[in-house]
Parts: C-alpha cells; sequence; structure tokens
C-alpha cells in the first residue's frame, strides 16, 4: 500500500463512497416505487419497469444484494480511510478519518442520495434496476446464502419471509388513494368513483321512495279516470295496485299502452295484459349487490319489503345510477320543491326528504345510520313531536321548525352557513 500514491487512495475513497451512495439510494428508490404504477409501466412495454417488478417479486434477494455491496463498499473505503490516515497522521489520525468519514458516509452516501431516491424513486430505480439486474446474476450463488441464513433465522422466530408480499387495497385505502390524486382525477370523477366504492355500505332503503310517497296506478277505478291519469301522469313506469298500495299486481310501463290510449280501446283487461309481474327487494340489500341484481333481471323498478312482506317502498335504478353520478335534472320530484334558498342564507326544507339528498345537494354531514329523513331524524333527537318555532342544533346545524302537520315536522328552516362559520373559527 505504501507504492501507491495518495492521490490514487483519494480517488478510490471517492469513487467508493459514490459506490455507497448508489446502494444506498437505489435501494430506497425500489422499495418506495408505487407499485400501481409499477405495474401499469411494466404492462405498457417500459424496460425499467420490467426489469423493477421482476427485482421486487423477491425483495428478499434484492435486499440481500444491495445490503452485501453496501457494506463491503463501506467497509472497503473505511480500510482505505486509515490507510490514509496513518500515511498522513500517523496513528492519531485514525480517530480523526473514523469521525470525518462517519460524517462523509452519512451525508454524501446515505442521507442526501436516500432523500433524492425518495423525492424520485421512479429516476433512481429504474437504471439501478439495470446494474442490479446482471448483478444478480453474477453473485447469485453468495446472495442466496446470505438470504439462506436469514431467511432461516427470520423462521425460528415465527416469521415467513413471504409473508410481507405485496397486498390488494381495502375499501378505505382506495379511498384515500382517490382523495389523494388531486388534478390526476378531476373533481367530478373522484366524486363518482368515492360513491361507487359506497354501494356496498348503503342499502336500498336508505335512497326508496317511502311508502306513502308512491305515486301509483289503482286499477279498481273506472277505465275513464284512468285514461285520464295516465295521459297527464309524468312517469313512465308505475306500480299498479288494486284499491291499496300494499296490494302491488305489477309494474306498467305507461310507453306500452299509449296506443290503446290514443285509440280509446284501454279496458283493465288490456291493462293486466301490459303489466309486468312486481319486483320485489329484501329490505337490507346492498346497492351494489340490488344493481347487480336489476342487471341480472334486465329490471328497472323494485318494490322494498320487510321481512314480514309489507311494503316499504320503491327503489328504481335511476335511484341506485344518481347515488353514482348525482341528481337526473329531468327528475319529476326535483329538489327544488324540497329545498328553497332563502336571502339570509338559510334554506327552507321539506321534511320529509331523504337525509342522503339533502347532505349532497347542500354539502352537508347529518347522520344516516338511523333515520332516513329528515323528519326521522329531528324526531328521533327531540323523543317527541316538537312544536312550530322550535329551535334547535341538529349534529352541529342549527335549524328552526316551521311547520308541522300530521304529527310530523313538516318545514324546516336550516342554517348550513352559521355551522360552516363555526368550523371555520375553530379551524383558526
Amino acid at each position: 500500500m505504501d507504492a501507491i500514491p495518495l492521490g490514487a487512495l483519494f480517488a478510490a475513497l471517492i469513487f467508493l463512497i459514490i459506490l455507497s451512495a448508489f446502494f444506498s439510494g437505489s435501494e430506497t428508490g425500489l422499495m418506495t416505487l408505487n407499485r400501481y404504477r409499477l405495474q401499469h409501466r411494466a404492462k405498457s412495454g417500459h424496460r425499467g419497469a420490467r426489469r423493477a417488478l421482476r427485482l421486487l417479486k423477491r425483495p428478499d434477494r434484492l435486499i440481500g444484494l444491495i445490503l452485501l455491496g453496501n457494506n463491503f463498499v463501506n467497509i472497503l473505503a473505511s480500510s482505505l480511510s486509515t490507510i490514509i490516515a496513518l500515511r498522513l497522521l500517523g496513528e492519531t489520525g485514525i480517530a480523526i478519518a473514523a469521525g470525518l468519514l462517519t460524517l462523509v458516509i452519512l451525508i454524501f452516501a446515505e442521507v442526501a442520495p436516500k432523500t433524492l431516491a425518495a423525492l424520485h424513486p421512479e429516476r433512481i430505480a429504474y437504471p439501478a434496476a439495470l446494474i442490479y439486474t446482471p448483478l444478480l446474476k453474477l453473485l447469485y450463488p453468495l446472495v442466496w446464502v446470505v438470504n439462506g441464513i436469514t431467511n432461516g433465522l427470520l423462521r425460528l422466530i415465527g416469521i415467513s419471509p413471504k409473508g410481507g408480499a405485496h397486498e390488494a387495497l381495502s375499501r378505505e385505502e382506495l379511498r384515500t388513494v382517490v382523495m389523494e390524486a388531486g388534478v390526476m382525477i378531476p373533481k367530478s370523477h373522484q366524486s363518482m368513483l368515492l360513491n361507487l366504492l359506497d354501494l356496498e355500505k348503503i342499502q336500498v332503503e336508505d335512497i326508496m321512495i317511502p311508502r306513502n310517497e308512491i305515486v301509483g296506478l289503482d286499477i279498481s277505478q273506472d277505465i275513464d279516470s284512468i285514461s285520464d291519469y295516465l295521459a297527464r301522469t309524468q312517469y313512465t313506469r308505475l306500480p299498479v295496485y288494486e284499491e291499496s298500495i300494499d296490494h302491488v299486481i305489477g309494474i306498467l310501463h305507461v310507453r306500452n299502452i299509449l296506443p290503446l290510449l290514443r285509440s280509446g280501446e284501454l279496458s283493465h283487461d288490456s291493462l293486466r295484459r301490459a303489466m309486468h309481474p312486481p319486483y320485489f327487494i329484501p329490505e337490507g340489500t346492498s346497492l351494489n349487490r340490488q344493481l347487480l341484481n336489476f342487471q341480472r333481471e334486465g329490471r328497472r323498478t323494485g318494490l322494498v319489503v320487510d321481512e314480514y312482506g309489507d311494503l316499504l317502498g320503491m327503489v328504481t335504478l335511476e335511484d341506485i345510477l344518481e347515488e353514482i353520478v348525482g341528481e337526473f335534472t329531468t327528475d319529476p320530484s326535483s329538489l327544488q320543491q324540497l329545498i328553497m334558498p332563502q336571502e339570509d342564507g338559510s334554506v327552507l326544507v321539506d321534511a320529509g326528504i331523504n337525509l342522503r339528498e339533502l347532505n349532497r345537494a347542500l354539502n352537508i354531514k347529518l347522520p344516516t345510520e338511523g333515520p332516513k329523513t329528515l323528519n326521522g331524524l329531528i324526531l328521533e333527537h327531540m323523543e317527541t313531536i316538537p312544536e312550530a318555532g322550535t329551535s334547535m342544533r341538529l349534529a352541529g346545524y342549527p335549524l328552526d321548525i316551521v311547520q308541522i302537520k300530521d304529527n310530523s315536522v313538516k318545514t324546516v328552516r336550516l342554517y348550513p352557513q352559521l355551522h360552516r362559520q363555526e368550523t371555520d373559527e375553530e379551524t383558526d
């Protein structure tokens, strides 16, 4: 070693520090790669992504290779720094060299390259994969021995080396991915994706038209009354019942009887022939399941029944689609009739409105786990029928009872802007 010039030793030391930085940075870059983006790029034919994906299928081998190289380089750098210190300062320089080398490796071979790789993993990982692929083949016997010993030790303490394989994302993790996508996914598309993920948690009774609000056709009426009703109705599909909505006998598509209506040949018998059998849905069915059921059965309308077979309400395919894409402007029961903004910033609300529709329309967060309507939520909270003029705070939202009718809350004045102001003040 005494014959080697100091300049050559310093050059070799700098080269080893660069190698150490490469091993440290590439380890961080490969391990912090977005696996889903990596798989997408690999399927698209990106060569660097394909190499990185092959290496990451066996992370134990990759880590063994990187640490083998990194430790070898660091130990060799330590030996060279000791030789340089002895030649320059004698034995007193060994401690100084150890301290300086530790600081240099920490800054230039650990913190800086790992920070860079964490910020831009793909820039580091893909070129590194090009080097590691042949290097792994070259050093495979040594890596195999190191991994064999390591995996054996892990098994002794009850840990499987294959237990840390990449797992699929849960529903909540997918929600987080969608919400953090930012400008990559437009807000409208982001909202639809989140609504799709929520379909499994929402049940048909959460969005159904309540029994007392179902618009249907009473086939026991005379044919003139039926013809007049069909000519004026805004709906294309109507449940048909005899005397009571609890006795639904079919679903009528109005388009099917329009020719008979125009020619004046409409009769009770022709109505019965034009009807489809009613399709019943048990309460508790998730929207995700019901959407598939509608598709399988070729239906667009279903009647929700409880465990005793009693009618609870009606659900249509459009209701489920609205949970994904939002309200349709062609809906006859427009929200404008249920929610009326006032000049002072408050909102007059029909208390029979579905809570999910109200939350979506006003961008508020009233609880939906219990009662399905605003009236039901108020009655549950008060545990009595309130009087008109009663003021209260419901889930943090101030409201006034405006009208009581038929032992239920009919109209409510809601102040969503006051809740937002209070929330903003608490945040500040």
